[in-house]
């Protein structure tokens, strides 16, 4: 279908209400962790579970919800995943302890794993080569909306009545979907996926990262040198190395390790997990910051973020038609170079200065380098593999993101000297985040340098063939951006791109 025609804006309504659930929730969580901090009497470490129970089934299952929308169909498995997360949702939302919110945290990922990869999918499954960039364009925005309107909402419901009623918003919103999702969607999957679900190798996975985060949240306060610490840390790394041998050898894996042998697929998943390292840790201590040290109210602290609303509603879509015409390389090398330069900026917030002179021009030069960025990173990641892989690429770039996040925001605190007694201390708080700043910002340079070198421009058609647009090949051309044509029948003959 077309992005204009009645049916592909249903289809575009549906995957980015669908997808808006899940991000507004990661982000209004931020806003109210002192809030949550308060009322639960929990410490940083507490607050860091709070958001990486979350990223950690998520992180852990996106792959296997991947491959089961590409077996039982996508739109099945984004409905289902739309359902879980509401019921996990009124979970958090009646939580008593810190633990069971936790838990119940842990339970919304597991909705989000099934939800997120599917509307990704169900865009490039559904929309003509032509046009898929745009539609994508328009999600990547539209969705990045939700993820900046998120702050705003959170403040305003934690300050007018009660942070628990943040997990209560999915409600209206979920129902709006089910009913666009199953009059409007069309069903799809991959016809030649073959073998069982990889239930051994979402297990691996899933474990290996458990243990990984509880050994880095964990260590700085109780000490790395810890039997309970080491020994996390210890088997995470090992089931995660386990996970790789395992999918390697296994028949049908959840992960086709030869996604990676393209290159343009790989670099960009690289530069995927610089960006969103930066991206996640910054990001969880940016509103203890605000709250905890400049004196912000939740509200003003949502308000504060408003900025990357307006440049991501304005400009990602715009980003992604001019990365359809220029090629990606410029803006995924640039983009992350903006993005760093307005986390670095951040360094400059204090409890003495004002929104104006230090948090707005962060902000700003942070807004662009994201609009910039996320379009034409999720259309080449998706673009560079056949179209049948959909599911999958959409997971594993999401998994990639999601698992840099968790990991930036199990670390990022302790690399900035952040612990649990420097978190009730303004004074020590603001200077770790100063350093740990400096540091996210580091990261996203490193994605943009690595973007640079790494991501390649699709070679532009004949000038006949631009011209008439008649051209035999012209839509394999463009397969990093727009994936092989629906209509090829060497769809399921890839290889790794080349210089």
């Amino acid at each position: 279908m077309r992005v204009a025609s009645p049916a592909g804006r249903w289809v575009l309504a549906a995957t980015v209400l669908g997808s808006a659930i899940a991000s507004i929730d990661a982000t209004v969580v931020g806003i109210a962790l002192p809030a949550i901090g308060r009322d639960l009497d929990a410490g940083l470490a507490a607050l860091q579970w709070v958001v990486t129970g979350y990223t950690l089934t998520l992180a852990g299952l996106l792959l296997v919800a991947g491959d089961l929308g590409d077996r039982y169909g996508r739109r099945r498995m984004f409905l289902a995943g739309i359902v879980w997360f509401v019921v996990a949702s009124m979970g958090c939302a009646l939580a008593p302890s810190g633990p069971v919110l936790v838990g119940a945290r842990a339970l919304q990922g597991v909705g989000a794993a099934l939800l997120t990869p599917g509307s990704l999918a169900i865009l490039e499954a559904s929309f003509a080569p032509q046009d898929r960039n745009r539609a994508i364009g328009a999600w990547s925005g539209l969705s990045g909306v939700a993820t900046a309107v998120g702050p705003f909402l959170g403040g305003w419901l934690v300050e007018t009545w009660s942070w628990r009623l943040i997990f209560l918003i999915n409600l209206p919103l979920a129902a709006v979907v089910i009913v666009l999702t199953w009059r409007h969607v069309p069903e799809s999957h991959d016809p030649q996926v073959g073998g069982r679900v990889d239930v051994v190798g979402g297990a691996l996975v899933t474990l290996g990262l458990v243990g990984l985060t509880y050994g880095l949240i964990e260590g700085p306060g109780a000490g790395w040198t810890r039997p309970v610490v080491a020994g996390a840390l210890g088997t995470g790394v090992l089931l995660l190395v386990a996970f790789v041998a395992w999918e390697r050898r296994v028949s049908a894996p959840m992960l086709p390790l030869e996604l990676f042998a393209v290159r343009q697929f790989a670099a960009t998943n690289l530069v995927t997990f610089a960006v969103y390292a930066g991206l996640g840790g910054a990001l969880f201590l940016l509103p203890l910051q605000l709250q905890q040290v400049c004196g912000y109210s939740a509200l003003r602290s949502g308000v504060a973020l408003l900025p990357v609303t307006v440049l991501m509603l304005t400009l990602s879509a715009r980003s992604g038609a001019l990365a359809t015409r220029i090629g990606p390389r410029a803006q995924m090398s640039l983009g992350p170079l903006l993005v760093g330069a307005g986390l670095a900026l951040l360094a400059r917030v204090d409890a003495a200065g004002g929104y104006l002179t230090e948090v707005f021009p962060a902000v700003v030069v942070f807004g662009l380098g994201l609009a910039a960025t996320v379009a034409p990173l999720t259309a080449t990641a998706l673009g560079a593999v056949p179209a049948r892989h959909a599911g999958i690429a959409s997971a594993v770039n999401n998994d990639v993101a999601r698992a840099a996040s968790l990991i930036a925001v199990a670390v990022l605190p302790a690399v900035g000297g952040i612990t649990g007694a420097a978190y009730l201390d303004p004074v020590a708080f603001s200077q770790g985040f100063h350093t740990a700043v400096l540091v996210a910002a580091g990261v996203c340079t490193i994605g943009g340098a690595i973007a640079a070198v790494t991501i390649r421009n699709p070679p532009r058609p004949p000038r006949s063939a631009r011209s008439t647009g008649r051209s035999a090949r012209s839509g394999a051309v463009h397969c990093c951006l727009d994936g092989p044509p629906l209509s090829d029948p060497g769809i399921g003959d890839w290889r790794p791109l080349r210089s």
